[in-house]
């Protein structure tokens, strides 16, 4: 079987929020939430005594197929635990796009549980998501991104990282914004998404949005949420905004308008405009496209 890259399927994931697979309200709820993308958590937000309770409901829930064009994601006990063997082949074939693994330290954690998704018949689109959220993920971070073509990307644990690392966690997480751009550095040479990690201060709106803001300035794709009062703030900062969108459309234009007159070079508002400049453009507008079929595909429910 040849694993398609599961990194290159074209999706939105302004928002990926968290949902404990255990509280059957909130799986019922999530069919509604505008959110991008839905994890269905058996690790942290599940006690001990109902994984297995929590294990059956997830796959029941990606199975159901009732969360639209919304990306479903199962995220799974650490390698380390009596729980993951069965949470990956459970979440294998359960209908859900991909997989999270939490506290990946290396490539090898990658490609042992690539293997086990290969064991268990995951289909070749079957994802595989990296948390990096352990110091030795995170120096490790190139060889985990290159590990496997079933890699879909990297979903920032910044609560575990700042446990780990003994430091402060503020909205503008300054003692963790070298491991954040390790991370992004990358997932982004070997083509991955790359999501940040979650505010955990459900009152700090404003620290919410500064680190939304950051986030997206540093190249991370979206932010991974663990409430639904998130979900808008961050489908906001992470989506283009309209002088982004009209600046896209100019920088397009003009590029053609001269390749169309045979010039060498294009020129927007005194400034050259390059391949390069055109290429970001146009991954801008896809996105924009995007947003407004899935803000129509809601308003239509």
């Amino acid at each position: 079987m040849t694993i398609l890259s599961a990194s290159r399927i074209p999706r939105l994931r302004r928002s990926m929020l968290y949902m404990p697979a255990s509280n059957a309200r909130a799986l019922e709820k999530a069919k509604a939430l505008p959110t991008d993308a839905l994890v269905f958590d058996l690790e942290d937000a599940v006690a001990p005594d109902a994984k297995v309770a929590a294990r059956t409901a997830a796959v029941a829930a990606a199975n159901s197929k009732s969360y639209g064009a919304r990306e479903v994601l199962i995220r799974a006990n650490a390698l380390d635990t009596v729980w993951c063997a069965d949470d990956i082949a459970a979440a294998a074939t359960s209908g859900a796009d991909g997989v999270v693994l939490p506290k990946i330290n290396g490539p090898d954690d990658v490609r042992r549980a690539a293997g086990m998704l290969r064991t268990a018949g995951a289909p070749a689109h079957f994802a595989l998501w990296a948390m990096m959220e352990t110091p030795r993920g995170i120096l490790a971070a190139a060889a985990i991104a290159g590990s496997s073509p079933r890699l879909a990307g990297f979903l920032i644990g910044t609560a575990d990282l700042a446990k780990d690392l003994h430091c402060a966690h503020p909205a503008d997480r300054a003692p963790m914004l070298y491991a954040l751009q390790q991370c992004v550095l990358a997932a982004r040479a070997f083509d991955l998404f790359v999501l940040d990690g979650v505010h955990v201060d459900l009152d700090d709106e404003t620290g919410f949005n500064t680190a939304c803001q950051q986030g997206r300035a540093m190249g991370f794709d979206g932010k991974t949420l663990i409430h639904p009062r998130q979900i808008a703030g961050a489908n906001v900062a992470f989506a283009p905004s309209g002088t982004e969108i009209a600046r896209a459309q100019s920088i397009v234009a003009a590029y053609k308008d001269a390749m169309a007159k045979g010039k060498g070079v294009a020129v927007l508002d005194g400034r050259l405009v390059e391949v390069l400049h055109v290429r970001e453009a146009e991954r801008l507008l896809a996105q924009a496209e995007m947003i407004a079929e899935r803000e129509a595909a809601f308003a239509a429910q």
